[in-house]
This record gives structure tokens, sequence and C-alpha cells, in this order.
């Protein structure tokens, strides 16, 4: 069975990118574009990682990351920033937040699949 990745960001651009590459590497995936729907998104799709945008309009990402880690069902669930936030210590930052890893924008097409494939948790 396919691993299956959310990816949440206000970016639709972001979004057909990070798809494409990612069913043409042979995941399932789903997408948010709305932050104030994640949280449903999370229930109905049940992914195995979230790639988490970390600015976005309302609430950010790390927020959204803060509030699935205080949720039982979501609180082990692997979630990768995602974002064009590259200054020493951003790193850092999201981990100490509660990400479980970081892939940089704009993202490396070449890689960018196997990136993400490496931090899906083993079934």
């Amino acid at each position: 069975m396919a691993a299956r990745v959310l990816v949440v960001d206000d970016s639709e651009l972001n979004i057909e990118i990070a798809t494409y590459l990612l069913t043409r590497a042979g995941l399932v995936v789903a997408s948010v574009l709305d932050p104030g729907s994640v949280l449903a998104q999370v229930d109905a799709f049940a992914p195995d990682l979230v790639l988490m945008d970390i600015q976005m309009p309302g609430i950010d990402g790390l927020a959204l990351t803060q509030r699935l880690r205080s949720q039982p069902a979501t609180r082990d669930l692997v979630i990768v920033a995602f974002t064009a936030y590259a200054m020493k210590g951003d790193r850092e930052r999201f981990i100490a937040g509660g990400c479980d890893g970081y892939i940089g924008k704009p993202i490396d097409v070449a890689t960018f699949a196997d990136e993400v494939r490496a931090l899906v948790p083993a079934r």
C-alpha cells in the first residue's frame, strides 16, 4: 500500500508541483489550501506524513503542528516543515516546535520525492 502524504500550503502552485512529483513517485497525495481545514483533512485522509507550510495566513504551520501534537489520535503523526524559511537556526526552531523534519523551498524536483519518502514512517 502506498504511503499517504498530506500537503498543507497556501500556494496552489506549491501544492500542484508537490502533488505531481509525489504522485509520479507512487505516493497517494491530498492537499489543503486553507489552514483552517487541516484538522478535518487529517481525520478524513489519515496521512502517514504531513508536509506543513510554516507561513500561512490566519494560523501558521507551527501552531497547527502543536494542535496536532496535542491530540491523542495525531500525536505521533510525522509532520515535516515545508517552508522557504532557511535562515540559520530555522530548522532547529521547527524541530523544537514539533516537526519531525524539514524540506526547504524552492524544492529540488530531482530529489523531492526521495526526500519525502525517506521521512515516511515504516509500516
